[in-house]
């Protein structure tokens, strides 16, 4: 077999069958410390898929920073086929500051594609779009809950495409999701420059959420098996995936203190109760029920609520025709 030619990335060239740290520059801070994005590349000695792992595109939500990372201890590049560009965080300033945004106060997930012009957020987005998206095929990006949320392990992505789908149902997360990305994100930028995009979401920001980063890890692993990427061949999921073209959140009918009924993973009907809302102290309780039958695929953490606060997010059944 002729040797493999290296992967240039940049001016610096990764040999085949080796792993690579690297450093991109995103900027500095005020008091002049340098900050870098960092990238660690594995290219295989086969040919093969070149694949891309995000985390934390959101500072605050590390879950993909623990999820790549078991990914990466797993696979030797010595026996894989293709190449791995990981970027196991992203938004290298929210991830430092523990927040979901950059300091500008924008969200790097309505950024790209970005400008060299722009604002941080815009940088940091055009950077990551120019030295890690466009070298690659497709990608696996990970996320978690927003905000006081916890969210079941899902994947989302453009179902309608077969490859997708494929891939998809082979991660064996519990939710596979149907949905358009919304302008400015990662997935919707990569999806225009022909990229395929899967993206996980799974847990609470700020944790390392353990059946989170175990259904990530393990998932991540069987995508790399379906790609043909490597031999081995994780276990399979007990269950195939709930599969769901449209989700609905239900929101709280008042203010007060949430008591949640319901867990993530469970099934509801159409009308059943999944919590009350009651004042400190009041034996007066304002149930709150659904308006949708489906799957409980995540809900808030806090009980102190708002009204309109979101509770729970149901991944809904399909109506039959």
């Amino acid at each position: 077999m002729p040797e493999r030619p290296p992967f240039p990335f940049g001016a610096v060239s990764v040999p085949a069958g080796s792993a690579r740290q690297l450093e991109l520059p995103a900027g500095r801070l005020p008091s002049g410390t340098e900050l870098s994005l960092p990238i660690e590349i594995l290219h295989g000695v086969r040919g093969g898929p070149t694949l891309w792992l995000s985390g934390a595109i959101h500072g605050d939500e590390i879950v993909g920073v623990e999820i790549i990372r078991q990914v990466l201890n797993a696979v030797d590049a010595a026996e894989l086929a293709g190449t791995i560009v990981a970027a196991p965080v992203v938004n290298v300033f929210g991830f430092v500051a523990g927040s979901r945004y950059l300091p500008d106060h924008r969200d790097l997930n309505r950024s790209f594609p970005g400008s060299r012009r722009g604002s941080m957020a815009s940088q940091l987005a055009r950077l990551f779009v120019d030295e890690v998206v466009d070298r690659c095929d497709l990608g696996l990006d990970f996320h978690a809950g927003s905000g006081d949320r916890t969210n079941l392990p899902q994947v989302r992505g453009n179902m309608d495409d077969p490859e997708t789908r494929r891939l998809a149902i082979a991660f064996g997360p519990a939710i596979v999701i149907h949905s358009e990305p919304p302008k400015g994100t990662l997935r919707d930028t990569a999806l225009k420059r022909g990229r395929r995009v899967l993206l996980f979401e799974g847990g609470e920001p700020r944790r390392f959420s353990p059946a989170a980063v175990a259904a990530g890890s393990t998932g991540a692993l069987r995508v790399l098996a379906a790609l043909r990427m490597i031999d081995a061949r994780p276990p399979s999921p007990d269950v195939e995936p709930f599969e769901a073209r449209s989700t609905k959140w239900l929101r709280a009918p008042r203010g007060g203190i949430f008591r949640l009924e319901v867990k993530l993973g469970d099934r509801i009907r159409n009308g059943q109760q999944v919590g009350v809302i009651s004042e400190p102290g009041s034996r007066v309780q304002t149930p709150v029920r659904s308006r949708t039958a489906g799957v409980v695929m995540g809900h808030a953490v806090n009980p102190l609520v708002y009204r309109g606060a979101a509770l729970v997010h149901v991944a809904e059944t399909a109506a039959r025709g």
